[in-house]
């Protein structure tokens, strides 16, 4: 196994010394490719101090972007190309302390990138050459996904976690605090999440098997665990900014603020137990752990009472702007002051109104000119409707066609049928009520007798079609029982029979309808 470990080593070495050859012959950045190969080479130790300056140097404000991207294309190149873990993990430990270390421009240039290249997405990579090499494998991908996650979680925030500068939240203040503890709501439901998810792949870079004792490995565990204390103190900071906004917030809001409350209860209970692992590391002597506290359980449960109660709109005091709601105009809105049906012409219901709008508003606008100024459309002024001992004309109207129906219910019944309530019958109007029809007066009166006459053969005739009707529909046993008594008379019956006949027909005689002689005619006396 040491021949093989030995062997393993030797290769590597040839290989940094033929790609540090091929750079110095073919490259155009051949200063900038020796420095990555040299800081990435295969010894089992970390980086050299002078290759990594170099590659801050290539990185740095002053030198064109091209630079900087073929930069990132060389560590790329490398990451992708390689199968040893030990490459690996020291690209990935030049690439977090230039993002540490190095210019923004660096952190600009590879979040461009990583749309197109993904350089840190190595979820295939493995070394099985030794049980080392596959235990350490296991943790260069998590460290690959850190990295990974701490670009997302930039983009999100705006700024770098790790540069940022702790502040002091007065002159006279004893403790400094994180950015998120200025935050506002909105803002804090959007970064603490991220946040949250930075911490969860950070815990996620806890070495195991025979990885823990690994020298390197320690190395970039200890750049990790020095993030970690300003990633809790965002999270503790944003946490307690969120708790004071909490009791205002609406139900959907709430909801969310409550699980990032509860999932950083859990984080907390984590986090305590990587730092208790890390301090028995020999790396680790010299940090000093934050103390991490628990929330008390009742404030859970009274946070979650809210959420049941939780308004699903925004509180009167924390709504702005056009949702903003004003206990004036409730009342206004209410009390339907505003109504322009209801607006009288006269000034008091006039003055009324325009008091109470621009004492909601302050000023007089268009709204007062809409409810104060009268319309030109209909200037007419409105009759009153009330008449003398407190009757409305409506409901007198009512009242006398509820009369005049009942008459005519009663003259239909008695035989008039519902075309006409006869000559002398009357109809009752309101002599109250304002006469509209010029000949109004004439309705009194009643018909001459030509009319009379005619509109009462008419009339007879349609009582007949009725009839005819209606027996046409009956059975015969039926109709034979509803017909009424006739004379069997033989100077009758034909004479009464031409009559019912004439009536039937709508074409026939007008005028057989009427009386006619009794004589029955014989022989062809009538024949010319």
């Amino acid at each position: 196994m040491g021949t093989f470990q030995s062997f393993r080593k030797a290769y590597g070495a040839l290989k940094d010394s033929t790609t540090v050859g091929l750079a110095k012959v073919n490259s155009e950045f051949k200063d900038l490719d020796i420095a990555v190969v040299k800081a990435t080479n295969h010894v089992e130790a970390p980086p050299k101090e002078r290759h990594v300056r170099k590659v801050f140097a290539a990185t740095s404000v002053v030198r064109p972007r091209a630079d900087v991207a073929y930069c990132i294309h060389a560590l790329a190149r490398r990451l992708n190309k390689t199968k040893n873990w030990i490459v690996a993990i020291k690209v990935l430990i030049v690439i977090h302390r230039t993002l540490r270390e190095g210019d923004p421009t660096f952190r600009e240039e590879l979040l461009a990138y990583s749309h197109r290249g993904h350089i840190l997405q190595i979820s295939n990579f493995k070394d099985d050459s030794s049980p080392l090499a596959w235990d350490c494998s296991a943790w260069v991908r998590t460290y690959a996904l850190f990295l990974e996650e701490r670009l997302e979680c930039f983009r999100v925030l705006k700024y770098d976690i790790e540069a940022e500068r702790l502040t002091r939240s007065s002159p006279g203040a004893s403790k400094v605090h994180s950015r998120t503890r200025l935050l506002t709501a909105e803002e804090l439901l959007e970064q603490l999440p991220a946040l949250q998810q930075l911490l969860f792949r950070l815990m996620g870079c806890q070495p195991e098997g025979t990885a823990c004792t690994n020298y390197l490995i320690q190395y970039a565990l200890a750049l990790v665990l020095k993030e970690s204390f300003k990633i809790y103190c965002a999270i503790n900071d944003g946490i307690i900014n969120l708790v004071d906004m909490f009791f205002d917030m609406t139900k959907h809001d709430a909801v969310k603020a409550l699980n990032i409350y509860k999932r950083a209860g859990q984080q907390a209970e984590f986090l305590a137990d990587f730092y208790e692992f890390s301090k028995r590391l020999d790396l680790a002597r010299n940090f000093q752990f934050p103390t991490l506290r628990q929330p008390p359980p009742s404030f859970l449960a009274t946070m979650e009472e809210y959420v049941k109660e939780a308004p699903h709109s925004g509180s009167v005091a924390q709504r702005l702007g056009l949702q903003e709601i004003n206990p004036k105009a409730a009342e206004l809105e209410e009390m339907n002051a505003l109504a322009l049906a209801i607006i009288q012409p006269g000034g008091e219901n006039r003055s009324s109104a325009s008091n109470a709008l621009t004492e909601f508003s302050g000023t007089s606008g268009w709204e007062l000119a809409l409810v104060t100024t009268p319309s030109n459309i209909n200037s007419t002024p409105p009759t009153d409707t009330k008449l003398a001992g407190g009757f409305d004309s409506l409901l007198l109207n009512s009242l006398y066609e509820d009369e005049n129906a009942r008459r005519q219910l009663q003259m239909q019944n008695a035989g008039y049928g519902p075309y006409g309530m006869g000559a002398g019958a009357t109809q009752v109007h309101n002599p109250y009520e304002q006469q509209q029809d010029p000949f109004f007066m004439s309705n009194n009166f009643a018909p001459p007798t030509n009319v009379q006459m005619a509109m009462s053969q008419q009339h007879q005739q349609q009582i007949m079609m009725q009839q005819q009707h209606h027996h046409q529909q009956l059975p015969p046993s039926q109709s034979m029982m509803m017909v009424p008594y006739q004379s069997t008379s033989p100077t009758q019956y034909p004479q009464q029979q031409s009559m019912a006949m004439g009536a039937s027909n709508p074409f026939g005689d007008p005028f057989s309808a009427f009386p006619q002689t009794a004589t029955p005619i014989h022989g062809n006396h009538g024949l010319l």
